[in-house]
């Protein structure tokens, strides 16, 4: 069978996650995404909004990483792909007025085939004419266009839930991405088996917000029990993130990104109940290495053969906990020395999104290797999805 294709309409500061969440998660499960927006290239790329709530009446915003667009919008052929997404934030408020986008997003609908839309993303599909008699829900601040576009508005119980009325699947925000990832891909004709697996995520302040939340709401989407743990923290606190992002400096920059939502507590951990381990990188994993706990956690699951995928800075901890003697491995380029110190083979990540699987140790070197990252992880765990 075919690859399935799918076409993620972009647009100057949508939101961060509702673009590389789906994006990349899809990628992992075999899926072929192409990205596209008004008046950019392939190679481009658009801004991001990192959006939140913050405790005011309204969310707060700050710049997230800069997505690359990989190809050009003028040059796309609607009857090549199989689904539609429409991420949020604040390019649906412009991509609304644009004529182009709604011919595109009708022709989808006309055929019949799923569109997905998160947040902000519904304006579009008002502005297009097709929420008329569709039940469907958007971020609240939403809901007054939808109704007077003639929609059956569904109230969101939470910011999880989803909505799905035939071929048009609707979402209020991120946090229902695994619901809503999932409903896409089973409309896509998609089947996921083996997922009855917890997975553990080692997390800190300050790690890179999309090396968490990715692989995080990935695994979720594919129906996995994922618990995320911070030493000194318990469920429900957050870890604040670290937008690290290419710009042509001589190294990475640094913006704040989400806090992220920890789901277990440290203390008191059955760490024998979980299948995997996922270290995310960025900074937090400089001071989760000097934590015996957090080292005790990393031996147990080598030892006992788990798989354990870590990326870019996560490394740190392995090379800290001993347990990357005689193994092949890679990380963000400046971990090389810890990993090289440690014993292990350095595997050169050529080009950055190339990632390694090692036995039970699945490594990458940054964000952009997440499909990779992924489906390696998938495979170790045995789960699959199939179209």
């Amino acid at each position: 069978m075919a690859q399935k294709r799918v076409l993620l309409l972009c647009g100057d500061y949508m939101e961060d996650y509702e673009a590389m969440v789906p994006f990349q998660a899809l990628q992992a499960f075999g899926v072929s995404v192409d990205a596209v927006c008004p008046g950019k290239k392939a190679g481009d790329i658009c801004r991001t909004a990192v959006q939140q709530s913050s405790g005011h009446q309204t969310n707060s915003e700050s710049r997230g990483h800069n997505f690359a667009i990989n190809a050009t919008f003028d040059e796309i052929e609607f009857t090549k792909y199989d689904g539609l997404m429409l991420p949020g934030g604040r390019a649906p408020e412009y991509l609304a007025l644009n004529e182009a986008v709604l011919d595109l997003v009708s022709k989808f609908s006309n055929s019949g085939k799923p569109i997905a839309s998160i947040c902000h993303g519904q304006l579009i599909l008002a502005a297009a004419g097709l929420v008329k008699g569709r039940m469907c829900t958007a971020y609240p601040f939403v809901r007054p266009v939808l109704i007077a576009a003639g929609a059956h508005w569904v109230e969101p119980e939470t910011l999880s839930t989803c909505v799905v009325d035939g071929n048009i699947i609707t979402a209020p925000m991120y946090k229902g991405h695994p619901e809503y990832i999932r409903h896409f891909v089973k409309a896509l004709g998609g089947t996921i088996t083996g997922s009855d697996k917890r997975v553990l995520f080692l997390c800190g302040d300050f790690m890179e917000d999309y090396e968490v939340a990715v692989p995080f709401q990935s695994l979720q989407a594919l129906g996995c029990h994922v618990d995320a743990v911070c030493p000194k923290k318990k469920a429900g606190d957050t870890c604040p993130t670290a937008v690290h992002d290419f710009e042509g400096d001589q190294t990475y920059s640094e913006k704040p990104g989400h806090d992220f939502t920890l789901t277990a507590n440290f203390e008191g951990l059955d760490t024998s109940s979980y299948d995997a381990l996922v270290i995310p990188g960025g900074r937090a994993p400089e001071y989760l290495a000097l934590d015996k706990s957090v080292i005790a956690i990393v031996k147990e699951f080598m030892e006992t053969k788990k798989p354990v995928a870590s990326i870019c800075h996560g490394q740190q901890i392995l090379s800290a906990a001993d347990v990357l003697k005689g193994r092949k491995c890679t990380a963000y380029p400046a971990v090389k020395l810890n990993v090289v110190l440690a014993g292990a083979t350095w595997l050169e990540p050529n080009p950055i999104d190339r990632c390694f699987t090692d036995g039970n140790l699945v490594t990458g070197a940054a964000w952009p290797g997440h499909p990779e990252f992924i489906s390696q992880l998938m495979v170790l765990l045995g789960v699959q999805v199939a179209f």
